[in-house]
C-alpha cells in the first residue's frame, strides 16, 4: 500500500478540507501516516489569509525539496487558498511541486495520481466553481470529540481587506439533506459534538432553508450532544438564528461576532456592512435572547488610514461589549484586495504598539467575564487530558470555555456538571459535583 501524507495550515475550513482530501486518497488505496519521511505523497494545504503563513509555505517547500531529491517517486501536491494565488510563482521558481490545485479542484485528485504514474508532469488547476461544494463526498476523521463540517462554500461579502473570495470563490451551499447525512456519520463514528463551518456561515441558503431552519435540522439528529458553528457576519444574524439557538439545548450558546473595527469611517472601508451602533445593538439583542452566551470576535488594528482617534474608538466599543476572548491581528496587506490600494498606510511600530494596547484591554475583559463565573455550576464536556497533569481532564462549557477539573470516574465524551472554583486568563478552573442544583446563566 502505498502512503499519503498532509499538512495542514490555517483555518479549520481547510481542517475539513484536509480530511475531504484523506478520504479520496484512501478510497483511491492510500493510507495514512504521520511522517514526510516515507510517504509516498505529501500535501500542503495552505493558507492566504496573513503574510506569516506565506512565508512558512516557502520555507516548508524548501524543505521537502531535499525530501522529493532523495525519493524522486514522491509527489508533492500544493493544495489551498494559497495555491490559487501563487500559481505562476510556483510554476516559475518551485518547478519540483507535481501538482498545485485550488479549493474546487480536488474531485482532480485521482485522475493526478494515475497521469503522474504515466508521465511526471506538473498539473495546474485553480478553476473555480459557482456549484462545487463536494455534495456526496464524506471526510475521513481522526478519532475526537468534534466534527468539523463544512455546510458552504465561499464568500459574498468582499471586505476590502480579504482574500476569500478571489481564493475560495462566491458562495454556494450545500443542501440540508447532504449536511444531515454527514452529522449522521459523524455520530456513527463516535462523534458527539459538530461544529458547522462556512466563510459566513449563516449566509447558507439552499432552494429557500436557510440558516435557522438548518439548525433546527441539525439540531435534532439523535446522538449529537452539541452542535456549534463559526464564523458567522453580523450582518446575517436575525431573530429567527437566535430563537433556534434558544430552544434548543443542544445549540450551544456561544457566538463567534468579528468586530474588526470600531469606528464608523474604517468599517465603511473595509465593507463590512454595518455600523458601531447597528454592531452594539445586535451584541445587546443577542445578550437579550441569549442571557449568559459567549461572545468572541476578530479584531485588526492598523487598517489603512486609521488614526488614533479611530483606534480608540475601538477600545471603547470593547468595554461597552467586554468580549469572553479576541482573537486579534496587525493589518496585513494582501495582493489583489481593494485595501492594498490606499495610501495612508499605517506605520509597523504603530501597528504593534495598538496591538499590544488592544491585547492588554482583552486579557482584562477575559478575566472579568471569567471571574463571573466563579460558584456557578455549568455542564461541561469532557474532551482530553490537561497538559499539565495525567490526573486532570480538560473540557468546555457550553460558551466555549477551557474548564479543568479532577478527573475522579469520569471518561472522555461524559457531559459532567462542575462548579467553577477559580479563573485564572482564559481558563476556569472547577470541581465535579454531583448533585446539580439549577443552572443559572451569568449575563
Amino acid at each position: 500500500m502505498k502512503n499519503y501524507y498532509i499538512e495542514t495550515y490555517g483555518c479549520q475550513m481547510n481542517v475539513a478540507d484536509s480530511e475531504l482530501v484523506a478520504s479520496i486518497m484512501e478510497e483511491n488505496g492510500y493510507g495514512k501516516i504521520d511522517t514526510v519521511e516515507s510517504a509516498d505523497a505529501v500535501f500542503l494545504n495552505t493558507c492566504a489569509i496573513r503574510e506569516h503563513a506565506e512565508e512558512k509555505i516557502h520555507s516548508r517547500l524548501g524543505v521537502l525539496r531535499k525530501e522529493k531529491e532523495k525519493r524522486p517517486h514522491m509527489i508533492l501536491g500544493l493544495m489551498g487558498c494559497m495555491a490559487q494565488h501563487v500559481k505562476d510563482d510556483i510554476l516559475e521558481s518551485k518547478p519540483y511541486v507535481d501538482f498545485v490545485l485550488g479549493p474546487d479542484s480536488y474531485r482532480r485528485i485521482p485522475d493526478i495520481l494515475r497521469r503522474h504514474e504515466q508521465k511526471n508532469e506538473s498539473i495546474v488547476d485553480t478553476r473555480l466553481s459557482r456549484f462545487e461544494v463536494y455534495s456526496g463526498m464524506y471526510p475521513s476523521r481522526n478519532e475526537g470529540i468534534n466534527a468539523w463540517i463544512s455546510i458552504m462554500r465561499g464568500c459574498d461579502k468582499f471586505c476590502t481587506f480579504c482574500i476569500v473570495p478571489f481564493t475560495r470563490g462566491r458562495e454556494r451551499s450545500r443542501s440540508v439533506k447532504d449536511i444531515i447525512q454527514e452529522v449522521r456519520r459523524a455520530v456513527d463514528d463516535g462523534f458527539v459534538e459538530v461544529t458547522l463551518l462556512g466563510q459566513n456561515v449563516n449566509s447558507f441558503r439552499h432552494r429557500g432553508e436557510r440558516f435557522p431552519d438548518l439548525l433546527q435540522a441539525v439540531a435534532e439528529v439523535s446522538g449529537v450532544q452539541r452542535v456549534r458553528f463559526t464564523s458567522p457576519h453580523p450582518q446575517d444574524i436575525d431573530d429567527d438564528m437566535l430563537f433556534v439557538m434558544r430552544d434548543n439545548a443542544n445549540l450551544c450558546k456561544s457566538i463567534h461576532l468579528p468586530l474588526q473595527a470600531g469606528s464608523d469611517r474604517i468599517l465603511k472601508r473595509m465593507n463590512r456592512t454595518y455600523s458601531q451602533a447597528e454592531f452594539l445593538a445586535l451584541v445587546s439583542r443577542i445578550r437579550d435572547l441569549l442571557p449568559g452566551c459567549g461572545l468572541t470576535t476578530d479584531i485588526i488594528v492598523g487598517f489603512p488610514g486609521e488614526t488614533r482617534e479611530e483606534f480608540d474608538e475601538t477600545l471603547q466599543v470593547m468595554e461597552k461589549i467586554k468580549f469572553d476572548s479576541a482573537f486579534t491581528f496587525k493589518y496585513s496587506p494582501r495582493p489583489g484586495t481593494k485595501a492594498t490600494e490606499y495610501s495612508d498606510h499605517v506605520s509597523e511600530s504603530e501597528k504593534q504598539a495598538r496591538l499590544e494596547s488592544l491585547i492588554t484591554v482583552q486579557k482584562r475583559h477575559t478575566l472579568f467575564r471569567n471571574r463571573r463565573e466563579i460558584s456557578e455550576i455549568v455542564k461541561v464536556m469532557v474532551e482530553k487530558e490537561s497538559k499539565k497533569s495525567s490526573d486532570v481532564w480538560a473540557g468546555r462549557t457550553d460558551t466555549n470555555k477551557w474548564v479543568l477539573f479532577a478527573k475522579k470516574t469520569t471518561q472522555v465524551k461524559q457531559m459532567v456538571n462542575v462548579r467553577i472554583t477559580d479563573a485564572h486568563g482564559v481558563t476556569l478552573f472547577g470541581e465535579l459535583v454531583s448533585d446539580p442544583r439549577r443552572f443559572h446563566a451569568v449575563a
